[in-house]
């Protein structure tokens, strides 16, 4: 079985990275143990690097793409430090606004139809999600632009009923689904959406957990694969 997995950045996936320079054998790129094979790429920020990214990656065998990271949320019933498991993805800032501010999204505006494959009523759903239940699920918009102003997320709350927002899944989701690839993207929670303030991130935590949660799903396939 091989495993794709992608981070925005270097940062996000370090730990990940050491854990299998320990306990895994790299062979030309590869990491290896047993019957488990996973390569580890860093995709970049932003939804046009992760489409590029992500599109190379999904010509390549692979039997699970994921796509880890930071997220912020919305919802205040994820505590921070929570990895939440994405099994929905919208565009929250492609489209068109409107004179009161408002988001005009490119179904919105007829530019796309709602329906047209790969989206269903305008979003893109994970089929492949349900596999991962023990992860708590969390529907997302993915933005270039991450919300730091009252205004700015008043607007996205009136526009998007999602737990969390990000910069790449959107892009991941839709690639993997055109490609018809079987994915997973994870998030681990930083912070809460609210006016600015890194005071109030807790990114070292989020990413400790990240990695737990990671371990623990490929010490799980490595047990999978072996038997």
């Amino acid at each position: 079985m091989h495993l794709a997995i992608l981070s925005p950045t270097i940062f996000e996936s370090a730990a990940l990275l050491n854990h299998l320079e320990q306990h895994f054998t790299l062979e030309k790129g590869v990491y290896k143990k047993q019957n488990l094979s996973i390569s580890l790429s860093v995709c970049g920020v932003g939804l046009v690097n992760t489409a590029i990214h992500t599109s190379r990656i999904a010509q390549n065998d692979s039997d699970l793409m994921i796509l880890i990271g930071l997220a912020g949320t919305f919802n205040r019933a994820f505590e921070i430090g929570t990895v939440v498991n994405v099994t929905e993805e919208a565009y929250g800032d492609l489209g068109a606004e409107d004179q009161n501010g408002r988001l005009l999204s490119i179904h919105d505006l007829e530019l796309i139809p709602a329906d047209k494959p790969p989206f269903q009523n305008g979003k893109l759903i994970n089929p492949s999600a349900h596999e991962f239940s023990f992860l708590p699920k969390a529907s997302s918009i993915s933005v270039n632009k991450v919300s730091g102003s009252k205004q700015s997320i008043e607007l996205i709350e009136d526009a998007f009923a999602v737990d969390i927002e990000n910069m790449e899944g959107a892009a991941f989701f839709q690639v993997c689904l055109s490609q018809r690839k079987r994915f997973l993207q994870l998030r681990a929670i930083s912070n809460y959406v609210e006016p600015r303030n890194k005071d109030n991130w807790k990114i070292n935590e989020a990413l400790v957990n990240l990695t737990d949660v990671l371990v623990n799903i490929i010490d799980n396939l490595v047990l999978a694969t072996s038997s």
